[in-house]
């Protein structure tokens, strides 16, 4: 069994958030030994580089590519799963070796990455978002059904339920499709053309029921929610609330005491006012819930000592450009090292992979990626990425012509 040593590298230390020279020796896909001075019958050169674990994003939509909704739903039905092949791909390249992704991609995706058919990060997926009539991910507008961006398949049932009964019976078959996390809209949204994110959706008795029945398959739910409608999910039992616009200190007190997540998805917000700038074709009334988006809880959620795993909702911001988050939420208050703990550790944890993934750890895969300088310097850290190493195996290296 071949060992190779990866040395003179910086680590980032995951568990303790510092970084230091250190070798990592791998052995059949594991890492085995962290330390100085390891030997092996290969080696990687990390000289003047920094190592860090594969990053983790906790909320990405691999089936979509473009934040322009009209052009997106004149596309060919199939075209979503070789673009979802080639965005996959591009996330594997910016360091992100693990995903989990917040509809879209339906279990055959995730067995073709798994049996190597595909590059692209090991998924978790949630096939659909749960939503009430009239909610953020029900496609029909006042008079017609205009944008459907997740039309239902054998692979990925329709979702639009109303009622505790209807909501049992819809989680139950998406555990059948091969959900492993159950996603829900507890309120409205930006980019839907129904109520916007202040408004809560689904009452406590519905939200209840997607977490108890979620939680008898063994899987968590993980609501997009702003607002009353975040909540309502936290009060509820949610493991994770999505983007997290307009909570207040009570919700965040709450989020801080039962440990639930927060995954801010900054780059969603400089993608959407970046796509207006551009004059994407949103109706006025979309465009003005961009405009109203306010700052993100995030200072606020730190400062409440909400748990923090990072998240993009790319393609809102491009698909391989997942790391612009980082300096994103440095931006709102974290430090660097605890903005990559989001990245790796935290975001390991909040998926259930803490055991496996997340930090460089004798025991744990082999999910390495070598940048270029400081791995604590979060600034153009994707531009930075030279190698990704995924189970040991090189999976991309960056072509410096």
């Amino acid at each position: 069994m071949k060992r190779v040593v990866f040395r003179g590298g910086t680590l980032f230390d995951a568990e303790s958030r510092c970084a230091d020279p250190a070798d990592v020796a791998v052995e059949d896909g594991r890492i085995v030994e962290v330390g100085t001075g390891l030997d092996g019958d290969e080696e990687v050169d990390c000289a003047g580089r920094g190592v860090l674990p594969g990053l983790i994003d906790c909320h990405v939509h691999v089936t979509m590519t473009s934040s322009d909704l009209f052009e997106s739903v004149q596309q060919p039905f199939s075209l979503q799963f070789y673009e979802g092949a080639r965005n996959m791909a591009r996330t594997l390249a910016a360091g992100v070796t693990t995903v989990r992704d917040a509809a879209g991609a339906d279990l055959g995706m995730r067995v073709a990455q798994e049996r190597g058919l595909i590059a692209g990060p090991r998924m978790q997926i949630s096939l659909n978002m749960l939503s009430q009539t009239g909610g953020h991910g029900d496609p029909w507008w006042p008079s017609t059904c205009v944008v459907d961006l997740l039309p239902p398949h054998p692979g990925r049932p329709p979702v639009v339920v109303d009622g505790p009964e209807e909501i049992r019976r819809k989680v139950r078959e998406l555990v059948r499709a091969g959900a492993d996390v159950i996603k829900a809209a507890t309120s409205g949204g930006v980019v839907s053309g129904g109520a916007g994110p202040k408004i809560a959706h689904f009452r406590d008795d519905e939200i209840a029921m997607m977490v108890n029945e979620a939680a008898a398959a063994g899987l968590p739910v993980m609501a997009h929610a702003h607002g009353d409608g975040a909540k309502a999910a936290v009060r509820n039992g949610v493991r994770s609330i999505e983007h997290g616009h307009f909570l207040d200190d009570e919700t965040l007190e709450m989020m801080a005491a039962r440990g639930t997540w927060l995954v801010p998805t900054l780059s969603a917000g400089v993608g959407l006012r970046q796509a207006v700038e551009a004059g994407a074709g949103y109706p006025e009334h979309i465009v003005e819930k961009i405009k109203e988006r306010t700052e993100s809880s995030v200072r606020r959620a730190v400062e409440a000592g909400v748990p923090i795993a990072m998240g993009t909702d790319a393609p809102l911001y491009p698909h391989g450009e997942n790391l612009l988050e980082l300096e994103l939420l440095v931006e709102q208050g974290m430090r660097p090292a605890d903005a990559l703990h989001a990245a790796t550790l935290s975001a390991a944890n909040l998926m259930g992979l803490g055991s496996s993934l997340g930090s460089l750890a004798p025991g744990k895969r082999a999910d390495l990626v070598v940048v270029d300088g400081d791995p604590l310097d979060v600034r153009d850290l994707g531009k930075r990425v030279l190698a990704v190493y995924q189970d040991g195996r090189l999976v991309h290296a960056a072509d410096r012509g």
